[in-house]
């Protein structure tokens, strides 16, 4: 047969054909197309990606997935599957894909550098951040985030910063000025205090002042719309049915746009509260900035750098929708990150009342407030108990990517292959998931030594108190928890400061301990990020006994 004398239908004739029944048929050939590209493109994975061992699955449908998902600590898994299959690994998800998850060092340290290039986010991860922040510096990737985070640099600077510690001390003090109220009007001379509220308060207006020169008056009793609409978050748990429409959404993105659910309409509702504000803001501030053109200078600010790079000559122009982007993006990482930090130093400092009592010598021994030079080189153990907060408890505890080109990965050390034969590299096919567990590397005992899962400052105050194996780990103090590569956090530096400033300021005046015993059992729960829970309290909350030091 001549394959060009097969006769081949006109598009009248096909939408004649669908309008009179074949439609069905029609429908079920573009879902037999769908399943044969996605299972030739499962089979170019197998066959260009090394197969690795790792867990058998425990669902058809989803793999491992939900039991990670559902796990109250997804670390411990990734360290004991570590433990079992080697430093690399792979795990069954959904719908049949394959994730392989990295716990090297050298292998981590290759996957960063060649962030939002060689490996993106997933679709799933960009329909959701596009969603709630818009196409900011979360979102972006490639030559569009190398232009964003050029732009915004400058307000994360030392000197910046510098000028900015003022305004984290300032929010310590207002704090602390109404918690000194609430003790003195308590018979006991002491009082319950839900802190993680509290850290939100000092975390919202210390973000509003620096960033774009707002005060939103949270910590003076202000009824703050946005606040309210992150605080939802934490009093509506994901339910199976919203974790389970997830898990499909990682194979099926469009399920996050056409099936409605509770949390979707709550990230809905907090972009479109994001979004008011920082419009209002930024007409505010474009007003000022037009009244105050005769004083000329150098505009460093993060709402100036925003308000400069609109102009269609900048050099980093950014569009009115990436500007409103970026003040949505600090908005939410001002709120949820330090103030998550915060609330698990003090859930730290009152499980150890040595460590505590230690801080507050070292403070007062030291006598004012520390200048910006003198919290970043001149108090260790302050120091000491920050880091340790972070390796311990990082606020984003993971990593997903997807591979946008096929690519080999070092590996430090060799691993079994699912053939059994032995290699000290990967082959990783284009299209390929890829994970790091944040918080396995960060408490990894194969990394850290046999004490990483407790709380001990002292491990940051020795040369050998952090081991050969953690300082392989490429990343702030061999950290993860502000990842590494060209995705580093930008606002790290300004996100130290202020944990330092505030901490300083609480335990300088104030005794910590948990409201029943230091035994208390904590959980992890769901805001927008995981935060800290006493067991059995509602929403996030965090109740400490405090009283004043005298």
């Amino acid at each position: 047969m001549n394959l060009f004398t097969i006769p081949v239908p006109s598009p009248s004739s096909f939408w004649t054909t669908v309008r009179s029944g074949g439609a069905i048929n029609v429908a079920g050939s573009f879902a037999a197309l769908w399943a044969l590209v996605k299972v030739l493109r499962m089979l170019r994975l197998r066959v260009k990606t090394t197969q690795l061992l790792g867990p058998p699955r425990t669902s058809l449908v989803y793999g491992v997935s939900r039991d990670i998902g559902s796990s109250h600590d997804r670390a411990a898994i990734y360290e004991r599957w570590a433990t079992e299959y080697g430093v690399a690994y792979m795990t069954p998800s959904v719908l049949g894909q394959t994730n392989v998850v990295l716990c090297d060092p050298k292998a981590i340290a290759h996957f960063y550098a060649r962030e939002t290039w060689t490996y993106v986010k997933t679709p799933l991860t960009l329909a959701f951040l596009e969603s709630s922040v818009g196409k900011g510096l979360l979102w972006a990737q490639g030559e569009t985030h190398r232009r964003q985070r050029k732009a915004l640099t400058p307000a994360f600077s030392n000197a910046a910063i510098r000028k900015l510690t003022s305004v984290f001390y300032d929010s310590a003090y207002k704090a602390k000025g109404q918690w000194d109220t609430v003790i003195e009007s308590s018979k006991d001379g002491d009082a319950v205090i839900e802190v993680q509220n509290w850290m939100n308060r000092i975390s919202l207006d210390t973000v509003g002042i620096a960033g774009f020169s707002h005060d939103f008056g949270s910590l003076d009793g202000k009824r703050v719309s946005v606040a309210e609409a992150f605080d939802t978050f934490g009093s509506n748990q994901p339910s199976a049915v919203h974790k389970a429409f997830i898990l499909l959404a990682s194979v099926f993105p469009i399920i996050l746009k056409i099936i409605p659910n509770k949390r979707k309409n709550l990230f809905k509702k907090l972009g479109i509260t994001m979004e008011q504000i920082s419009n209002e803001l930024l007409i505010r501030s474009r007003r000022e900035k037009d009244a105050n053109m005769s004083q000329g200078g150098e505009e460093n600010s993060l709402i100036g750098l925003l308000i400069k790079s609109e102009g269609q000559d900048a050099e980093l122009h950014m569009s009115a929708e990436e500007v409103v982007a970026q003040m949505k993006v600090l908005l939410l990482a001002g709120y949820e990150t330090t103030s998550i930090s915060l609330t698990w130093a003090l859930i730290e400092l009152s499980r150890h009342h040595d460590v505590q009592t230690r801080l507050r010598e070292e403070l007062l021994a030291f006598g004012p407030d520390p200048t910006y030079d003198q919290l970043k080189a001149h108090l260790p153990y302050l120091d000491a108990v920050v880091h340790e907060t972070l390796r311990l408890h990082p606020p984003v505890p993971e990593s997903a990517r997807l591979a946008a080109a096929d690519d080999v990965i070092p590996l430090s050390e060799p691993v079994r292959m699912a053939s059994g034969n032995m290699t000290d590299s990967i082959s990783i096919a284009k299209g390929t998931l890829i994970t790091i567990s944040i918080g396995a590397i960060n408490r990894s005992a194969a990394i850290w030594g046999p004490h990483a899962k407790e709380f001990k400052p002292d491990r940051w105050l020795t040369e050998d108190g952090i081991s050969g194996k953690a300082k392989e780990v490429q990343g702030h103090r061999h950290l993860l928890t502000f990842v590494d590569g060209p995705r580093a956090c930008l606002g790290k530096d300004f996100a130290i400061m202020e944990f330092k400033a505030v901490l300083s300021v609480l335990v300088k005046n104030f005794v910590f301990e948990l409201r029943d015993g230091p035994d208390t059992p904590v959980e992890i729960v769901r805001g927008i990020l995981l935060r800290p829970r006493v067991a059995g309290e509602d929403g996030t909350g965090v109740p400490l006994r405090v009283r004043r030091y005298e």
